[in-house]
């Protein structure tokens, strides 16, 4: 399982000006014999929300007894979690077995391209491939596919979706997608297709955005609901583990249906994934509102506003926007009642850090600063320090360059103050970035690797502990018993090859 994932991942990374086109995809189909002819589709774009939307459709269609296949990305620890059939993500000898399947197909769409003087598929771009020939080989009935990227030029966008979701446009990924909302919502816009149903969450920029939005499904004849005209969030309120809602689509109302994720953003998730499974469901009229409940309910969505921890309550969070921490803080505050928490913070240096860092001021007592595990893009601690401190303070902000360190820092803080020792008002929030949220989830598992080198070898080479780093003075390390009291190795070093950029297409 290693070599394959090395062997994809160390692909060219899709997001680069040379391969803006869907040259290697639409050949890949043609000799596969364009699987994916034989199922539906929801296919989901959006600044932010992408994966929780995408899951809980999922969910609603498997719920209602139709096969399923969902392809998501990025992966947080494991390359397989990208590729699921009837909710359970590939096995590794699944996953071997389709790349065994493709890899000489792959081999000769490269050929071709390298005669034509363009870029050989991507890692992105095979493991598509490897996700639509999975869902036509299972076969499912319907496909629930999370762009990468963007919209017109992603990999998925040779689907021709059954209906369309486009949540909130918002700025990110400038470099790749333009430096306006008008120019992103167009990019994203691209997944409209003819006669599908296009389904619009609420839009930050509504009056930048929805004429862009608008035309597109004109052209393509697509039959429009939007987020506050035909579908709606009636109302909402916080429950144990997520919220109740009742949503009005153009098909029917479902009251006091429960969602298992927090924050007033998940319920508009809800309500796309709904209105979407609506036009994929065989069905006549609105879907039942009972197995609608089920499935909403059921839903986990790793890495976003993600509990893994209590006493301390430690939350992980992959957002790395403003909209994403926009949607965080308002979350926490709706949903605990913190006295004290202190962030864990690593992002990517192609972010707005500032702006991200400034919304999520107010909740957080201290800041510790640091480096996750994707060395090529992560900002420095000590830049990342920097900019925290203009807006924290100097003595709000800790810089821990290696993440371990950080978490263990965050956790002496939240302990000692933490007077009755019960956890209650204190927390730690790791956040910024999902490759931090990857990582973290990895080294708070419950059920810790034998040897924390090995639970980080997704993302870093094993490194053995040096036998001179060994606790002899006796110390107790708060971090140990989290980590299942195994030693912990260096998160310093850089990862294999290929892997990080594999692994993180935020």
């Amino acid at each position: 399982m290693r070599d394959v994932e090395l062997d994809i991942m160390s692909r060219p990374p899709e997001h680069n000006t040379t391969n803006l086109d869907l040259d290697r995809m639409n050949l890949m189909l043609d000799v596969l014999g364009h699987p994916e002819e034989s199922f539906r589709v929801i296919h989901v774009t959006g600044t932010n929300g992408k994966g929780s939307t995408a899951r809980m459709a999922e969910a609603i269609c498997r719920a209602y007894g139709m096969r399923t296949g969902l392809y998501t990305s990025p992966h947080l620890e494991k390359v397989n979690e990208r590729i699921a059939i009837d909710g359970q993500q590939l096995s590794d000898d699944d996953f071997i077995d389709a790349w065994d399947q493709i890899k000489d197909l792959v081999a000769l769409v490269d050929r071709k391209m390298e005669e034509q003087g363009k870029p050989r598929m991507s890692f992105f771009e095979v493991l598509t491939a490897m996700a639509i020939w999975k869902f036509a080989d299972a076969p499912v009935d319907v496909a629930i596919v999370e762009v990468g990227m963007g919209g017109a030029w992603d990999a998925t966008n040779v689907l021709d979706a059954d209906a369309a979701i486009i949540g909130p446009v918002d700025m990110d990924h400038m470099k790749w997608l333009g430096n306006t909302v008008e120019e992103i919502a167009t990019e994203k816009a691209g997944i409209i297709k003819p006669d599908c149903t296009a389904v619009i969450g609420p839009q930050p920029h509504e009056e930048a955005v929805m004429p862009i939005i608008e035309a597109a499904a004109e052209r393509n004849h697509a039959k429009l609901v939007r987020d506050g005209y035909e579908m709606e969030v009636v109302s909402r309120m916080p429950a144990v583990g997520g919220q109740v809602a009742t949503l009005s689509t153009p098909l029917g109302t479902y009251t006091e249906v429960p969602i298992a994720k927090f924050g007033e953003h998940q319920a508009h998730n809800a309500l796309s994934a709904l209105a979407a499974c609506e036009a994929v469901i065989p069905v006549s009229g609105a879907l039942d509102g009972d197995i609608v409940a089920e499935a909403l309910s059921s839903v986990r969505i790793p890495g976003r506003i993600e509990q893994i921890r209590t006493s301390p309550t430690i939350i992980v969070d992959g957002g790395h926007n403003v909209n994403a921490a926009e949607s965080l803080r308002a979350a926490i505050e709706e949903n605990y009642h913190f006295e004290q928490l202190v962030g864990v913070i690593a992002m990517m240096e192609d972010k707005q850090v500032e702006e991200y860092l400034g919304v999520l001021e107010p909740v957080l007592s201290q800041v510790v600063v640091t480096e996750n595990s994707w060395r090529d893009r992560v900002m420095s601690a000590d830049d990342l320090e920097r900019i925290a401190v203009g807006v924290f303070g100097r003595d709000r902000v800790i810089k821990e360059p290696e993440l371990p360190d950080a978490i263990q820092t965050a956790v002496n803080l939240v302990d000692e103050a933490d007077e009755l020792g019960v956890g209650y008002g204190h927390g730690v929030l790791i956040c910024g970035s999902f490759v931090t949220a990857g990582d973290a989830r990895e080294m708070l598992k419950e059920h810790a690797s034998p040897v924390m080198a090995k639970a980080m070898s997704i993302h870093q080479p094993v490194v053995e502990p040096d036998d001179g780093d060994a606790d002899e003075d006796g110390d107790a390390d708060v971090l140990g018993g989290l980590f299942g009291g195994e030693e912990r190795p260096s998160a310093g070093t850089d990862a294999s090859a290929g892997t990080d950029t594999a692994d993180k297409a935020e």
